[in-house]
């Protein structure tokens, strides 16, 4: 016993494509004229007056994909199959992703007529974009943590006296990174700040201390203040990777040098100076593009809507954070 298709009407149809956000076209391949359905002319935010090209209409594709569309749809007559292509479109000041789909050499073709749909496919691009960057960012942090571990292994070699006291020395600082990076993760709802400022600096610098937190080599005197889940992951992204770097090139790279974070209320900005001193001569940078560097700057503005900026004195490289102190509580 088989089952009767369905009886898909016109309308039926119709319904289905508009659910999902198909948009339908044709294009005369002789003439260029370019036609598309109502949801084609929305999604494109073009009008229906006067005849529509597809060289004009093309005109609307963001000028560092308009070339490649353009060989696309061209190179579709030529390539026998499916086809499926991915761009932007400008709407007004905002850039939209499209989805261009159908079939290849002439397949299907009547009266010299090409017909394909289009897809609005902004949220698979912001999905794709978020996983290319947190790939990025797990594979940045990821060096880095093997960067930190062989530092760590290092200063505690100078100031071990047996192999017993370097494991014991070791594991605690391993184990004290792994707490700082707890920090990290989000708190359950209602569970109110994540810690305090101290605590925070306290617990992420603590690893890079010669046997922990305030022993001599980091000293930290910040304002007594709650610091929100939001901000707390924020703000650890940025500790953890200026103490990455002051492992690797700054003073905490040196048994003599020394790491003073002082904070102070300024108005109503957070104000935080990390200063280096003893380290490696400092010779300054020609210019900050790394990936570091940028994670850095992108997590100021963005997640803290605050500011870094960075002087490079030869005794040691001074950092200024400032974070609005409303901010600084979510």
């Amino acid at each position: 016993m088989t089952r009767d298709e369905p009886d898909w009407g016109p309308e039926h149809l119709r319904g289905a494509i508009e659910a999902a956000g198909v948009a339908l076209w044709s294009w005369e391949v002789d003439t260029d004229v370019f036609v598309m359905d109502g949801h084609g002319y929305r999604l494109w935010d073009v009008g229906r007056e006067g005849t529509l090209t597809f060289e004009h209409l093309s005109e609307k594709i963001h000028p560092a994909d308009r070339d490649r569309v353009r060989a696309a749809f061209r190179a579709t007559r030529a390539v026998k199959g499916p086809y499926e292509t991915d761009f932007r479109i400008i709407v007004g000041s905002n850039i939209r992703w499209i989805s261009a789909r159908g079939q290849g050499h002439d397949e299907g073709i009547v009266g010299r007529t090409m017909t394909g749909v289009f897809l609005d496919v902004a949220g698979r691009k912001q999905a794709e974009e978020g996983h290319e960057l947190l790939a990025g960012e797990m594979s940045h942090r990821v060096k880095n943590l093997l960067a930190v571990a062989a530092g760590l292994t290092k200063i505690t070699s100078r100031s071990s006296t047996s192999v017993d006291d370097m494991t014991d020395q070791l594991t605690r600082r391993l184990i004290a990174l792994g707490r700082a990076h707890d920090l990290v993760r989000p708190l359950a709802d209602g569970q109110g700040n994540a810690a305090l400022l101290g605590d925070l600096f306290t617990v992420l610098l603590a690893p890079y201390d010669s046997t922990a937190a305030f022993s001599g080599l980091i000293r930290v005197a910040v304002p007594r203040m709650g610091v929100g889940e939001n901000a707390a992951n924020g703000l650890a992204l940025v500790i953890h990777e200026l103490a990455t770097n002051s492992l690797k090139y700054g003073a905490l790279s040196s048994p003599e040098g020394t790491l003073d974070v002082f904070g102070t209320v300024v108005g109503q900005d957070v104000e935080i100076l990390w200063s280096e001193q003893g380290g490696p001569d400092v010779v300054p940078p020609a210019e900050v593009v790394g990936y570091g560097s940028q994670l850095v700057r992108r997590t100021m503005q963005g997640t803290l809507g605050g500011s870094i900026s960075f002087e490079w004195p030869r005794s040691g490289v001074q950092v200024t954070v400032r974070i609005r102190e409303d901010r600084l509580a979510l």
